[in-house]
């Protein structure tokens, strides 16, 4: 997998971290082509994280839209509750295999947190995850779960006291702590080779849709939804589905209406954050501009650089969902399936609302729903019911 994509990614580090970079990507390299490795992912995957997640037909929601088929990809149903797992899991037995002793990671909406500190707890790898003020006090369940896990949770009260800013806190630890330390990086986003092992790891969500499609209907989906924060739920989705017919859109958080969100595909531009090359929410003198939205795992006022590049190629089409409709998509799921899913695939399932009603009924929309919602329950309560 590439360095860059296009002209995104690259490693835009300081000196100290080149060398733990260097021993990251040859590590993984080899781990990707090491049979026994493999399978110990496979067999944990399994037994430990319940994979392979289902593809759910939503026939009551699908009949509700009155056009093309949904479906739901249910990473909701993995150990832990998200998709997160996905990518801990790997990230965590390659750092063993690498001989580190301590996991650190970042966190928005807790989730994963929640599935590094789960992970540390398996392989007995001693766990600390920065988190903002503000995510931790919207996000308590979380919280809470990680600190039953052994983990120990770092209130970060920087900037804006988000993502971003757990992230910035996260490689600083790392920076000091680079010979016993490793840094599992959530989202497919950061320092080459991160986007890439992300993505490896993740690429089990789109693997799963093609076969379950084929074994389902006989063919891949006319269309597959991920929401985009960072991106790692979407690249995953994505990536095995690239060289085949399925249109892709990735959908970002559209904040409150009117307001700029955190959309950085649909209203940035190119610059610098966290290591790499990517499309960016930021001012005319290149500062980061402060990003909103109901949803803390999409409040990122960056993306991962391969959709950066997908989006200039116009392979991936990126959309906006506001708080509003993911809040409506929210409420509608759980009538309808009896679902109570993460305010961050909201949007994606908004998203596959709108385009089922365009589409034939013999058509078919996969949406990867990459976490449930019980983390959620007091900021929906909060909002009440849409009107």
């Amino acid at each position: 997998m590439p360095e860059r994509y296009g002209k995104y990614g690259g490693t835009y580090v300081p000196e100290t971290l080149v060398p733990a970079l260097t021993e990251l990507e040859k590590g993984w390299r080899a781990a990707r082509r090491d049979p026994k490795f493999q399978r110990e992912l496979r067999s944990l995957e399994a037994t430990w994280g319940g994979r392979p997640t289902p593809l759910y037909r939503a026939d009551r929601l699908s009949a509700e839209m009155g056009g093309a088929e949904i479906y739901l990809k249910r990473e909701d149903l993995v150990h832990g509750g998200a998709h997160k797992l996905n990518n801990a899991l790997g990230q965590g037995l390659l750092a063993r295999r690498l001989g580190k002793q301590r996991l650190i990671a970042e966190t928005g909406a807790g989730q994963h947190g929640v599935a590094t500190a789960m992970v540390g707890a398996l392989l007995g790898l001693r766990t600390e995850v920065y988190m903002g003020k503000v995510d931790m006090e919207r996000q308590r369940p979380n919280v809470q779960r990680m600190r039953l896990l052994g983990t120990t949770v770092r209130e970060v009260t920087q900037g804006t006291q988000t993502l971003k800013d757990a992230i910035n806190e996260a490689l600083r630890d790392w920076i000091s702590n680079v010979e016993s330390t490793h840094y599992l990086l959530g989202s497919a986003v950061g320092p080459h080779p991160f986007p890439s092992i992300v993505a490896d790891f993740q690429s089990v969500i789109g693997r799963e849709i093609a076969r379950d499609s084929h074994r389902r209907f006989g063919d891949v989906p006319d269309l597959a939804i991920a929401c985009v924060g960072g991106g790692s739920n979407a690249i995953g989705t994505f990536h095995p589905l690239l060289r085949t017919r399925t249109r892709l859109v990735g959908v970002e958080a559209g904040g409150a209406e009117g307001a700029m969100g955190a959309a950085s595909l649909s209203r940035g531009t190119p610059g610098i954050l966290h290591g790499m090359l990517t499309y960016l929410l930021q001012d005319a003198e290149g500062q980061i501009l402060p990003t909103e939205s109901i949803a803390p795992g999409l409040d990122y006022a960056g993306v991962g650089p391969e959709h950066s590049a997908l989006k200039d190629a116009g392979r991936v089409e990126y959309t906006v969902a506001t708080d509003e409709e993911a809040l409506h998509a929210f409420h509608l799921l759980a009538r309808t399936e009896g679902i109570l899913p993460a305010l961050e695939p909201c949007h994606a399932l908004a998203e596959a609302m709108k385009q089922a009603r365009k589409m034939r009924k013999d058509e078919r929309i996969v949406v990867t729903l990459s976490g449930r919602g019980d983390k959620d329950l007091e900021v929906v309560a909060r909002h009440g019911q849409p009107g």
